[in-house]
């Protein structure tokens, strides 16, 4: 049997941002979760699954093959929620963008070129550009009073610059995922 690899297709972030970012699990260290480290914040643009080295190859081909269509854009960072929205308990503390035209452009075609290669399962739902910053302990959230509870919603305003997609993988391990880079592509001027 051919050993399989967790892949996924995303944006990373400029180290600037990522340090920011990071400084927010400061702000609520009453708050039962973990929190992301700083160099695995991304943007998931789409989770692939498990996959073998050809399916992987061809992932890195498709993905070669759609950036030449697409033009450098930035995607605008502006609050920091519970995520999803409306979940409640909240499964994970979110840096929420805004919807773009090229961000959804970029995605729609990822899928659909992935689509004709690979066997994988899309997210239906409407995509959001977000990062998890922190994934919560629902059994110890639920613990906490309503009215004790931290409040999550701030607005921010980064500017996240989108030159390069990444073919990424993740490892899980006991300390959590571990995420390596497989290939980088950037997008045309």
């Amino acid at each position: 049997m051919q050993k399989r690899h967790r892949i996924f297709i995303a944006i990373n972030l400029p180290e600037d941002v990522k340090r920011e970012l990071a400084k927010y699990q400061e702000k609520w260290p009453e708050l039962p979760a973990k929190w992301t480290n700083k160099n695995q914040l991304h943007i998931t643009l789409e989770f692939l699954g498990d996959l073998t080295d050809v399916e992987i190859g061809d992932v890195c081909k498709i993905v070669g093959e759609v950036t030449k269509q697409h033009k450098l854009f930035s995607v605008d960072l502006n609050k920091i929620i519970y995520g999803p929205p409306k979940k409640m308990p909240p499964r994970m503390v979110w840096a929420g963008g805004e919807k773009s035209e090229e961000l959804a452009e970029l995605k729609q075609d990822l899928q659909e070129y992935l689509l004709k290669k690979i066997s994988y399962r899309p997210e239906g739902r409407g995509f959001t550009p977000h990062i998890t910053l922190a994934r919560i302990s629902e059994w110890e959230f639920r613990k906490i009073e309503p009215e004790e509870r931290p409040e999550v919603n701030e607005d921010i305003d980064f500017v996240v610059p989108v030159e390069s997609i990444e073919i990424m993988e993740s490892e899980l391990k006991r300390g959590g995922p571990s995420y390596t880079i497989l290939e980088s592509h950037n997008l045309e001027e």
